[in-house]
């Protein structure tokens, strides 16, 4: 072989390897995991119960994976009802087909089946979390991902010894899939929570759950990563520990400007990265979580209950008769310290990690958080009877027959509309004290958003007091992040908040609260192509409609179009002259907007 020959395909080869190693950094590793759903006996609060879970565990399995990589987790449903799961942060970068939200992107997987999903990770970084999206299933099936910094890099903030996850969630008795069915065909309140638990423990203040509180070891001087997800179903919550302090440094997968804090306020659907010291006196000490309850001081049905875990030092020492409980967990109508805590949070906006807040805004919504009523002809008082709703926009979200993306991918017709208002039917004092009667009455509906690739957005959500119900209502949007620019108490004002804007580090997260009695101004860049859910994370006001559906539609390449479906999606029950009728655009993948 002649050697100049020899030397030119050496070349070729190495850099031929190159590539495919710079490729496999670019698209990262790929991680298996097995979900098996199914029916166990857990006994807390001194009574035992079945409830579904993920391989036998509350909370379920961890996540653990680098930036960039992908995460195929097989779910096999062995439970008695059809399930589905979201990754919830995760973007999913035009791939709805895995995101998961029950009759949005797919139908449920059912008892005996099993079914796939691709999660592919990109710019997350930081704590995540899984969990269930049928119905209030998610209160048993959830559990956190955690995001590491790709490999060979680290985190901005100096590396923590070691680190803890922190899952709080919420407790039932009974059987709560059918209390929460028996409800809405009543009409009626959905169960509130008996308990909430730290890592699947109620704590020492609980009946029957001393012997069982959840117990973290330390070592003193060392500083720890706290992972903490609000996996609750209804309820913000207060967490501290007892004379420790917090450094926040991380949110919804994104990192923030390092702020130190005694406490943090986390509403159900987010996560929070915290840096804590164990620097205290070696002995134990309580970890607690209070509920914050936005509504009226005159609504006392909420968990009065504080779930407590245990810090602990390791060494040699005198136990406590008693660990000591935090002084500076808030009260339960803390509205304040709620506020200070949210309105603190900073992005990091660093070199490493800049801030792009989109400036030329191409689409402005204003967007109404409402409790209302709807005339319920079904319910058991007769045919007049007003039952509790709620609605964006007075737009009630009615779960349609298939789910979105199907129908949208297959353009099957009559199973959404593209109206969703981008303002409310009418302007009015939203906080007063006072209504009319009917201002309340919301409408049923399937509408959608449907919004260019690449468009530059800008959503004002406003709470009301409508019903004398207003309260924090975290929203949540799949297959994006959003920058959070302004929030504030009482009615937007168009003309003077804006000139108040964050637009040089406000947070970047995927779930906000709207406070009680205020607004949050956020936006964001529409370039997922997809059928994305945004609905409040109160599952009792997803349950009554305060849910809505953007859909992004493709841009001008392939690399900005929705991918092709996977082979197997669990189905749906189609009628089959609808599927007759839209043969002809079964494969047209166009822009369609329903």
């Amino acid at each position: 072989m002649n050697f100049k020959y020899y030397m030119m395909m050496l070349e070729i080869l190495g850099i031929t390897l190159l590539a495919g190693q710079f490729f496999c950094m670019v698209q990262g590793d790929a991680h298996y995991y097995d979900f098996v759903l199914r029916e166990k006996n857990f006994t807390r609060l001194c009574s035992t119960k079945s409830m579904l879970v993920v391989n036998d565990s509350f909370p379920g399995p961890v996540i653990r994976v680098h930036k960039g990589d992908t995460v195929f987790v097989n779910v096999h449903n062995q439970g008695y009802y059809g399930v589905t799961l979201h990754w919830h942060g995760v973007k999913q970068p035009r791939n709805p087909w895995s995101d998961g939200p029950e009759y949005i992107t797919q139908c449920p997987i059912q008892p005996g089946t099993n079914f796939t999903y691709k999660v592919i990770f990109s710019e997350e970084e930081g704590t995540l979390w899984w969990h269930a999206h049928s119905d209030w299933t998610r209160a048993s099936v959830h559990g956190a991902i955690v995001v590491q910094p790709p490999i060979g890099s680290t985190y901005p903030f100096p590396k923590p010894d070691d680190e803890e996850i922190i899952v709080l969630a919420a407790w039932y008795k009974g059987n709560l899939r059918e209390l929460v069915e028996e409800a809405m065909e009543e009409g009626s309140d959905p169960p509130h929570t008996n308990a909430d638990t730290i890592n699947g423990e109620p704590g020492d203040f609980c009946a029957c759950s001393r012997d069982t509180t959840y117990r973290w070891t330390v070592d003193y001087g060392k500083t720890y990563l706290l992972r903490v997800v609000n996996a609750l179903t209804n309820a913000d919550l207060f967490f501290a520990v007892s004379q420790h302090n917090f450094t926040l440094v991380g949110m919804d997968g994104h990192y923030t400007k390092p702020i130190a804090t005694s406490y943090i306020m986390i509403s159900p659907g987010q996560t929070m990265d915290i840096l804590l010291t164990a620097n205290q006196s070696l002995g134990y000490y309580y970890m607690a979580s209070r509920q914050f309850s936005s509504e009226d001081s005159t609504v006392t049905g909420f968990d009065h209950v504080n779930a407590t875990a245990i810090l602990q030092y390791s060494g040699n020492y005198t136990a406590p008769s008693s660990p000591s409980f935090p002084s500076t967990l808030p009260m339960y109508l803390d509205f304040y310290a709620a506020l200070k805590f949210t309105k603190s949070i900073r992005s990091l906006a660093s070199q490493d990690y800049p801030v792009n807040v989109p400036m030329n805004i191409t689409t402005r919504m204003f967007i109404t958080a409402s409790m209302n009523t709807i005339t319920c002809t079904t319910c058991s008082g007769g045919m007049d009877d007003e039952i509790v709703a709620t609605s964006l926009n007075n737009i009630s979200w009615v779960n349609p027959r298939i789910d979105v993306l199907q129908a949208y991918y297959r353009n099957i017709s009559r199973v959404y509309t593209t109206d969703f208002p981008d303002f409310p039917p009418s302007f009015f004092n939203f906080t007063a004290d006072e209504f009319a009667d009917n201002m309340a009455l919301t409408v049923l509906g399937t509408k959608v958003k449907v919004l260019d690739y690449n468009e530059s957005v800008e959503i004002v959500f406003q709470g009301t007091n409508l019903l004398k119900g207003s309260m924090n209502h975290p929203m949540h949007l799949h297959g994006h992040s959003f920058y959070v620019v302004g929030t504030g108490v009482s009615n937007f004002n168009n003309e003077t908040d804006p000139d108040e804007f964050n637009l040089v580090d406000p947070p970047e997260v995927t779930t906000f609260a709207v406070p009680k009695s205020g607004w949050v101004a956020l936006r964001f860049v529409a370039k997922n192509p997809g059928v994305w859910f945004w609905h409040c994370h109160y599952d009792r006001h997803l349950s009554w409609g305060m849910n809505t559906v953007f859909i992004v539609k493709n841009g001008g390449s392939v690399e900005t179009s929705i991918l092709q479906p996977p082979a197997y999606m669990p189905s749906c029950d189609v009628p089959f002259k609808s599927w007759l009728k839209n043969k002809g655009s079964l494969d047209d993948k166009a822009n369609q907007s329903g």
